[in-house]
């Protein structure tokens, strides 16, 4: 993922609500959001490359999602393995999310820079192998890019501000998918520097990114309401914005 808002009990009816931009190159294989064959509880898209998710729920609450952190100048490790195993093993198993984004963070020097949300239906962590630890989140809204959590890009910035709106105002699928379609660019100035030119700054700068070769490939909703009840929604896009399909899914959380 390289957008994800996120209220975290922040409404009273709505203790979970996401909104998230997955940008990725369009010739990468991957498999649009679906219950796993192999793990039927699990819902979410799926990376062929690797076999992981940036993005999934389980039937039971468990939820995951990773950005990486953008660094230009920054050498791969080689072998590094794919950040979508910090998710997928957090949605397959019963770690508690502290216990979770802990190891995640001390195992961090094996992976390139990632950002790390888990939570079940009684805490939310964020973690990353660019910060200083592991940290629980409190109620409130939240943005992440491709930097640490709530790092002032405009579209994080932006995103969070829209976010707060549609909680005062009525959510749902449709106004959190508009939210994510924003192709605004802001100014040079307000850009950061990340290292890959400033060309690229800007093409990357929008909440929904559009090229040729890489772009949002997808835009995920998930609300959870007071009574366990889950809507997730995700669109797919195309090579230069095209619109592809949506997929939605309802279901009841398990205690």
């Amino acid at each position: 993922m390289c957008l994800i808002l996120l209220a975290w009990h922040a409404h009273p009816r709505f203790p979970l609500v996401l909104a998230a931009n997955r940008d990725e190159f369009y010739d990468r294989p991957s498999a649009a959001a679906a219950f796993w064959r192999e793990t039927p509880a699990l819902l979410g898209g799926r990376d062929l490359e690797s076999m992981g998710t940036w993005l999934g729920v389980t039937r039971s609450g468990r939820l995951a999602a990773v950005t990486n952190v953008r660094e230009g100048s920054a050498t791969p490790a080689p072998g590094a393995p794919s950040r979508g195993k910090l998710t997928t093993e957090f949605l397959y198993g019963a770690t508690a999310p502290a216990d979770y984004a802990a190891a995640a963070f001390a195992e961090g020097a094996a992976y390139r820079g990632f950002n790390l949300l888990v939570a079940d239906r009684r805490a939310l962590w964020w973690t990353s192998n660019r910060a200083t630890g592991a940290r629980r989140l409190e109620a409130g809204v939240y943005g992440l890019s491709n930097e640490l959590l709530d790092t002032p890009w405009p579209k994080v910035v932006s995103g969070k501000q829209r976010l707060a709106q549609a909680l005062e105002s009525g959510v749902g699928v449709d106004r959190l998918l508009a939210l994510l379609a924003d192709t605004e660019q802001p100014g040079d100035a307000e850009l950061p520097d990340t290292g890959v030119g400033l060309d690229r700054e800007r093409e990357l700068s929008a909440a929904h990114v559009v090229s040729a070769a890489y772009g949002t490939r997808c835009s995920s909703v998930l609300i959870v309401d007071a009574d366990g009840h889950a809507e997730f929604a995700e669109r797919s896009f195309e090579p230069h914005g095209a619109t592809g399909e949506t997929l939605t899914y309802e279901f009841a959380l398990t205690i």
